[in-house]
């Protein structure tokens, strides 16, 4: 409580009760328990009417808007800088874009190449 351990509030019990006395010490607590919920009370009183006067609320709206709509152009930009995901969207077709006059090459027009296949062996070869 307010930073202090509990031998330091035992201490200043102690010093209340010897010098406020066992009679006036329950009624000298209601009112330093009072005075601090009014303090308490009038902070927030004032934030509040600070608050209201300074129309913080309408620039916190404002600012939260600006924040997504920068939020939201990021993004774009990211999407449209991002080469990889460009490859392979759908949207953006590199080969076109590239080469404007050619088509496409179709599944008959690209090379077939024979491929070799060669046994493995852990046999030593002869030399």
């Amino acid at each position: 409580m307010f930073g202090m351990g509990f031998t330091e509030i035992m201490v200043i019990a102690v010093i209340a009760i010897l010098f406020l006395g066992p009679d006036k010490l329950p009624q000298a607590m209601v009112e330093i328990a009072k005075f601090f919920r009014n303090t308490k009370n009038t902070l927030s009183t004032v934030k509040d009417s600070l608050e209201q006067e300074m129309n913080v609320s309408e620039i916190k709206q404002e600012a939260l808007a600006y924040k997504k709509e920068l939020e939201k152009a990021s993004e774009d930009v990211k999407k449209k800088t991002d080469i990889k995901q460009a490859l392979f969207d759908d949207d953006f077709d590199v080969m076109s874009e590239v080469f404007e006059d050619k088509p496409k090459p179709t599944v008959e027009q690209k090379p077939v190449v024979e491929q070799k296949y060669e046994t493995v062996t852990f046999e030593k070869k002869p030399k």
